[in-house]
């Protein structure tokens, strides 16, 4: 690589990790919040949505899955859509004791 090829591709600024970790602490905020109210088995289906949505905040920016290629994202999304089947078996299995 040249120079010129080295200055143009740069990384993530540090304003996008800030926003996103004030994004992780909210969405922290929000599950303590919900967890003290009854909400029966949505207490579970809205604990597993957020923890859901702060995996894919970790996953896409800090360990940096947003700049892969499709291949790598593809690969990386069937192995927690089988995880969700795994998990939602489970929630099936313990809703109907």
């Amino acid at each position: 690589m040249n120079e010129n090829e080295q200055t143009k591709h740069h990384g993530p600024g540090y304003g996008l990790f800030v926003a996103v970790w004030a994004g992780l602490m909210v969405l922290t905020a929000i599950t303590v919040e919900v967890s003290t109210i009854h909400l029966g088995f949505f207490n579970v289906i809205s604990a597993m949505t957020i923890a859901s949505i702060k995996a894919s905040l970790v996953v896409f920016f800090f360990m940096h899955l947003k700049y892969e290629n499709w291949t790598l994202k593809t690969m990386v999304l069937v192995a927690f859509v089988i995880l969700a089947i795994f998990i939602g078996f489970t929630f099936f299995d313990t809703a109907n004791r």
